[in-house]
C-alpha cells in the first residue's frame, strides 16, 4: 500500500510538472522593432519580449510561428494558434472577429518617401504607395484615400525595396517600425504628420484571441497590468524604442 501511495504521488507530481499551459503565437515576422527573424534564426523583438514576460507572468510556456499577415486572423479563427501578436491594431472591424487584450501600445502610422521627392501627403494624389497586405494602413488608405493607388505587398521589406527602386512613390506604416527604416536609410524621409485616426490607429496595439477565449483574455489583461507595475514593461519598452 504504501509503494502504491508512493507511486501515485510521484506520478501526481510528474503530471503538475509537465501541466504548465502552453499558449501559441503566430507573427509576422518582417516588422522591427516589433519582430523580425534574428541572425540565429529565432524570432525576436519588442512583442516576443512582451509576450515571455506576459508567460512568465501566467505560469505558462510561449512558441512562437511566423508566417504572413494577411493569414494571421484565420489561421487563429481554424484554431492553429492560441494568440496573435503581431504589431497589430485594435479596430471596430477586426473586434468582430477576434478578442484582444487591453492595448499594450499607443500606435500612430507615418508615410515615408525619397527625399526632396514628395512635400506633403496631398502631393500623393495619383501616386502609388506600398502598404502590407491585410494590414490597417492598407485600409486605411483605400478608406481614407482613394486619390492614392495602394500597392500591397506581403512584406514591408519589400515595399521599402521598391520605394528604394522608384516602383513606389512612398510607403504607409508603423510610427515605430516607419523610424527604424529611417535610422538605416538616409536617402529616405517623413512625410506629413503621423496619423493617429482611431477607427485604425487611435486604440492601440493588442494581442488577438478566438472570440470566444475570455479566460486568455483575462490572464492576458491581469499580467499585463502587473507587469506594468513592477517595471518591466518599461524595462521591454526602452530596449527596443529608447535605444
Amino acid at each position: 500500500m504504501k509503494k502504491l501511495l508512493i507511486a501515485a504521488v510521484l506520478a501526481g507530481i510528474s503530471v503538475s510538472a509537465s501541466a504548465a499551459e502552453t499558449i501559441r503565437f503566430a507573427t509576422e515576422a518582417s516588422y522591427p522593432p516589433f519582430e523580425f527573424v534574428a541572425a540565429d534564426n529565432k524570432i525576436q523583438g519588442f512583442d516576443v519580449d512582451l509576450a515571455n514576460a506576459l508567460c512568465k507572468e501566467m505560469q505558462a510556456e510561449c512558441t512562437f510561428t511566423n508566417q504572413g499577415f494577411d493569414s494571421l486572423i484565420p489561421s487563429l479563427k481554424f484554431k492553429r494558434f492560441d494568440a496573435v501578436m503581431a504589431g497589430m491594431d485594435i479596430t471596430p472591424e477586426r473586434e468582430k472577429q477576434v478578442l484582444f487584450s487591453k492595448p499594450y501600445y499607443d500606435n500612430s502610422a507615418l508615410f515615408i518617401a525619397e527625399k526632396g521627392k514628395v512635400a506633403d501627403v496631398a502631393a500623393l494624389k495619383g501616386k502609388r504607395v506600398g502598404v502590407q497586405n491585410g494590414t490597417t494602413h492598407q485600409k486605411f488608405l483605400n478608406d481614407k484615400h482613394p486619390e492614392i493607388t495602394t500597392v500591397g505587398y506581403d512584406s514591408y521589406q519589400n515595399a521599402i525595396l521598391d520605394l528604394k527602386n522608384g516602383r513606389v512613390d512612398a510607403v504607409f506604416g508603423d510610427t515605430a517600425v516607419v523610424n527604424e527604416w529611417l535610422k538605416d536609410n538616409a536617402a529616405l524621409t517623413a512625410v506629413g504628420d503621423k496619423v493617429t485616426d482611431k477607427d485604425y490607429f487611435g486604440s492601440g496595439l493588442g494581442i488577438a484571441m478566438r472570440l470566444q477565449n475570455t479566460e486568455l483574455q483575462g490572464k492576458f489583461n491581469a499580467a499585463l497590468d502587473k507587469i506594468k507595475q513592477d517595471g518591466t514593461y518599461e524595462t521591454i519598452y526602452k530596449k527596443w524604442f529608447q535605444q
